[in-house]
């Protein structure tokens, strides 16, 4: 897969939200493939994690979001899942399910319907170690700041919004990648 060419294709301008989608992908997957090459014992798919981390956002053009230079009518919490869309009709269905899977720490069903979120009212949870890789390397890194790296705290705190089953998922993969 050349993701470049699908980068290319959806942001075709060199302008702030091209940089800020670029910035952004490029540190998670820089920090998801560290971890990768510290735990060969895990199996982990460096080749897919270093291009599913590089299109875990590709959606985000298409929402509301004017702060970071996104101009779209979506809200941004549904990038994930417009992303999907999107790498389902590149023909990547693997790739689409990090899209989907990477807001917050996953979302369940439960968390969805009592926070009211405008998703589809299933679970968008990481299942596979690459997904809960991705997902938790991104925890680290804000579109808003894209090259400031946060401390382990700071992701923490930025978590708490989506309420305390994220927050444990988080604490458990960060025991799983990082102690």
């Amino acid at each position: 897969m050349d993701f470049k060419s699908i980068i290319d294709k959806y942001y075709p301008e060199d302008n702030k939200l091209r940089w800020i989608l670029i910035t952004h992908s490029t540190l998670v997957m820089k920090r998801a493939v560290k971890i990768c090459d510290a735990h060969p014992e895990l199996g982990l798919d460096r080749q897919f994690i270093t291009e599913a981390a590089m299109l875990h956002d590709i959606g985000i053009f298409r929402c509301n979001a004017p702060g970071i230079g996104c101009f779209g009518t979506e809200p941004y919490i549904c990038h994930g899942i417009i992303g999907g869309e999107i790498m389902r009709r590149e023909g990547y269905p693997r790739h689409a399910r990090v899209c989907e899977r990477h807001t917050g720490a996953g979302l369940s069903e439960k968390e969805i319907v009592g926070q009211d979120l405008p998703l589809p009212h299933q679970d968008f949870l990481p299942e596979t170690m690459e997904e809960k890789l991705i997902c938790y390397a991104d925890k680290f890194y804000s579109k808003t700041h894209p090259e400031r790296e946060k401390s382990y705290e700071q992701a923490e705190h930025s978590l708490a919004k989506f309420g305390k089953e994220g927050l444990d998922r988080f604490h458990s993969w960060h025991a799983l990648f990082e102690e």
